[in-house]
C-alpha cells in the first residue's frame, strides 16, 4: 500500500508560481510512476503531467507545457510540480497518483489514462486570480 500526499497549494495571483509536492510512504518509491491530474468545479479529472520511474521521462498536457514541470526526488520519496505563469483556467484541485505498473516512456501512461494509477492523494486547492 502506497499513502500519497499532497502540499503546497494555495491562493496565488495570474503571472504567480506555486511548487506543489506530493510526498509518498509504503514501498518503494523509484519503483511508480508519478502523475500529476487536476480538478476544476464541474469538469471531468484531467491529466497535468507524468513522470516515468527508471529514467523518468516526462510527458505535459498541451495546456501546461512549457509552464509547468514536473520531477522527482526518490531519495526523498517525493514528486514536485512546479507551476510558473499560473493562469485563472488553471484553478482545481490538484492530485497525484502512482503507478506501480510498467508502461515504458511516460507518453504511454498519458495515453493510457486513469487506468495505470493504483493510488491517488487527497488534493490539494490551487486558486488562481485574475
Amino acid at each position: 500500500q502506497v499513502q500519497l500526499v499532497e502540499s503546497g497549494g494555495g491562493l496565488v495571483q495570474a503571472g504567480g508560481s506555486l511548487r506543489l509536492s506530493c510526498a509518498a510512504s509504503g514501498r518503494t518509491f523509484s519503483n511508480y510512476a508519478m502523475g500529476w491530474f487536476r480538478q476544476a468545479p464541474g469538469k471531468e479529472r484531467e491529466f497535468v503531467a507524468v513522470i516515468s520511474w527508471g529514467v523518468g521521462s516526462t510527458y505535459y498536457a498541451d495546456s501546461v507545457k512549457g509552464r509547468f514541470t514536473i520531477s522527482r526526488d526518490n531519495a526523498k520519496n517525493t514528486v514536485y510540480l512546479q507551476m510558473n505563469s499560473l493562469k485563472p483556467e488553471d484553478t482545481a484541485v490538484y492530485y497525484c497518483a502512482a503507478s506501480e505498473r510498467y508502461y515504458g516512456s511516460a507518453e504511454r501512461y498519458y495515453r493510457s489514462g486513469y487506468s495505470p494509477y493504483d493510488y491517488w492523494g487527497q488534493g490539494t486547492q490551487v486558486t488562481v486570480s485574475s
